[in-house]
């Protein structure tokens, strides 16, 4: 294999058998990439092209219809986290896009548009995004889920600008290289699944997609990481296959004693009351609970200003939801906020520009069932880690 590199951005890929790959390293809120996009597909003709996209980001992108999709569903499948996440990061990259004119992906888009004007094979490369979600999850321990958590959030209400120059700067490979050591350093387990397996991913596919003359259009960070997945898979020196990165990983099992754990637990410190002080401190101890985990809840859904009988069925049923690992407050919280007050077409349209100002968390409907699922689960956790010692106390 042999590569010859055009520019920082651009890629020729020969191969022995005489196939070639153009591969485009793109910044994804650049006026210069969507550019740069067209020209080389003009100048290249490609029998196909490729891009860093899956089928599901594809129709988000291309297909304005929300009859379908219904919140309350979202969050009972328990996708309340990652469409959190997902939102998140949206917001961010479109406020970044929105300084340059550019849509985020807009060159991605570019060049799906031109293989159907031009009647050019196209072929969607990336992972389905919720499984690259579901994997970063199942990979990350609680503190690194309440960190990506975090940044993501604070991503989408910062007010940081940048400008022409420094967008085009996020093609050199250098800098998105120092950036990804950074992420490795803080989320290791993030990093792995976002850029290190998709580059295999990627590459993979690319590789096994017809065509002798193909052009690739993907983000510059992943340049690097595609380039050696494609040496390694023409000299059979990994499979040639993608199995193994669609399947999501169990949950940790320490997660899943813990949360079987604390209730046990719970229930245990109010029984030894019980024997050792009697049954009526038994049931103080039980009320005890029940009261910290309900105002502690409470706190949560009104800060959250839930629909008024949402904040008290939710509160009413904190201690149930506490006791059960299978279920959870939030979950309640958030279907029923989404029951109440529904949303609307234009609560899925604005959802991405509202995300980006915390009035808007309140105002979208959307947004605000998810506010809603967010703080109640936060809510009765701390009711949690509150009444723990407070029973203990009483023994």
């Amino acid at each position: 294999m042999n590569v010859e590199t055009i520019d920082s951005t651009l890629h020729v890929i020969t191969f022995d058998d005489g196939s070639v790959i153009h591969l485009i390293g793109t910044a994804h809120v650049s006026s210069g990439s969507v550019e740069q996009v067209g020209k080389i597909i003009d100048e290249v003709q490609p029998d196909r092209i490729c891009i860093e996209l899956d089928s599901s980001r594809m129709k988000s992108k291309t297909d304005t219809s929300y009859s379908d999709t219904d919140i309350r569903k979202v969050i009972k499948e328990g996708k309340g986290f990652f469409l959190l996440a997902n939102t998140a990061l949206a917001s961010f990259q479109k406020r970044m896009g929105a300084q340059t004119g550019i849509k985020p992906g807009e060159e991605i888009l570019t060049a799906a548009k031109l293989a159907k004007e031009r009647d050019i094979p196209i072929s969607l490369c990336d992972r389905e995004i919720q499984i690259t979600f579901k994997r970063a999850w199942a990979k990350s321990s609680l503190w690194n889920k309440i960190k990506l958590l975090a940044t993501l959030i604070s991503a989408a209400f910062s007010d940081e600008s940048l400008s022409e120059e420094e967008l085009e700067k996020l093609k050199n490979q250098d800098t998105l290289e120092s950036m990804m050591n950074e992420i490795a350093k803080e989320l290791p387990a993030v990093k792995e699944v976002l850029i290190d397996e998709r580059d295999r991913y990627l590459a993979t596919s690319i590789y096994n997609a017809p065509g002798r003359n193909k052009v690739a259009v993907i983000g510059a960070g992943h340049t690097g990481g595609i380039i050696k997945t494609l040496g390694q898979l023409e000299k059979n020196e990994i499979t040639n296959e993608t199995e193994s990165l669609v399947s999501v990983p169990k949950g940790k099992p320490v997660g899943k004693v813990l949360s079987y754990l604390i209730p046990a637990l719970i229930v245990l410190l109010i029984v030894i009351g019980c024997i050792q002080s009697g049954f009526d401190q038994g049931i103080r101890m039980f009320l005890l609970w029940v009261v910290v985990c309900m105002c502690s809840t409470a706190v949560g859904t009104v800060i959250s200003l839930a629909h008024p009988l949402n904040i008290l069925l939710c509160a009413a049923t904190a201690p149930f939801f506490a006791l059960n690992p299978v279920l959870g407050v939030g979950m309640l919280g958030g279907v029923l906020e989404a029951t109440f007050r529904k949303p609307k077409v234009k609560d899925f349209e604005n959802m991405t520009d509202d995300a980006g100002k915390l009035t808007g968390w309140y105002r979208n409907r959307i947004l605000h069932a998810l506010l809603v699922f967010l703080l109640s689960s936060i809510g009765s956790s701390l009711g949690t880690l509150v009444a723990f010692p407070m029973l203990i106390a009483r023994l």
